[in-house]
């Protein structure tokens, strides 16, 4: 069975939405663009596609191998479809969370938060070279291996990154709550893309937002902390070949400082911010730091404030 694959046939709507909430941008200036900034995105996403056309025959040729071992064969059934759907949303969610937390995927990942604008290009601003990771490998595969064809993996997964595509803006500020406590909203996602440390590492969600509710990395948008973009370390530039290999490069190059096996494992696989002395900050430690002067803060000021004293 072959379907046709759905970004193909959204990338025109893509384009008329962001014309669309450019001029909106314009006309109100309730959203932000750069258009140097905007073009990186739009170069990153171009790049993103052509990609997936040159590398689809890596990923097609392994779901196909390990569909062979499958425990089961749901086929095409509609009730696959839904569930295969659920289930690619599970995984994203984990693989989302482990590209934040492992610098391997992260030096993939990175491409995607680079900028310091938060627009509907910036949903555009994808990596290129996402099969040297070898996610194809595992995310996806273990839906196959349980039963699901690959094609339907395939389509749902497209799905998936389509629904993400609106979210990718600060023309809306809030859906209606049922729809916030259950769904992926560009309120929700703006909290992830954001580098304020109450919202690093936050809502990894792609569609439904009740797995960071369920394994405790949900944060609400606070109406007193506007969210601030981009990466703890900002490229400052918009060249696409140093925004897709930059964070590649570094590893290269502090795997060759390294000292040990030992130290070049982490600088691969340890948070990115890791490093053997840790003289560098991870979002942990960044968050820790925060946490620490918030507290010493409230310390202060409660004793500064006068401690009243009972009436004779």
């Amino acid at each position: 069975m072959e379907l046709i694959e759905p970004i193909y046939i959204a990338i025109p709507f893509f384009v008329a939405f962001i014309i669309a909430e450019m001029v909106y941008a314009r006309t109100t200036g309730k959203a932000r663009f750069e258009p140097r900034d905007s073009a990186a995105s739009l170069a990153m996403g171009l790049g993103n596609t052509v990609a997936g056309v040159v590398f689809a025959g890596i990923t097609g040729t392994w779901l196909t191998f390990i569909e062979q071992f499958a425990l089961f064969d749901f086929g095409y059934v509609w009730w696959a479809w839904i569930a295969a759907f659920v289930l690619d949303d599970f995984t994203y969610y984990w693989s989302h969370r482990w590209a934040h937390t492992v610098r391997w995927f992260w030096a993939d990942h990175v491409v995607h938060h680079s900028s310091q604008h938060y627009n509907l290009t910036t949903a555009l601003r994808q990596p290129w070279f996402t099969v040297f990771t070898f996610k194809f490998m595992w995310l996806g595969s273990w839906l196959v291996l349980l039963g699901f064809p690959p094609v339907i993996i395939a389509f749902v997964g497209s799905l998936n990154l389509i629904y993400q595509f609106w979210i990718h803006t600060e023309a809306i500020t809030r859906m209606p709550r049922w729809f916030e406590a259950v769904m992926n909203t560009p309120s929700h996602h703006r909290v992830h893309h954001a580098t304020n440390p109450i919202y690093l590492d936050r809502n990894y969600a792609g569609v439904f937002i009740i797995w960071d509710k369920m394994f405790g990395t949900f944060q609400p948008e606070l109406d007193e902390e506007r969210c601030r973009y981009g990466i703890v370390k900002n490229l400052g530039t918009w060249n696409p070949l140093r925004i897709s290999l930059h964070e590649w490069w570094g590893i290269a190059r502090d795997v060759a400082g390294s000292k040990s096996p030992k130290d070049a494992l982490g600088y691969i696989f340890a948070p990115p911010g890791w490093s053997p002395d840790g003289s560098r900050m991870t979002s942990k430690r960044i968050k820790e730091m925060w946490e620490a002067e918030r507290g010493s803060a409230s310390a202060d000021a409660g004793a500064e404030t006068p401690r009243r004293v009972p009436a004779e």
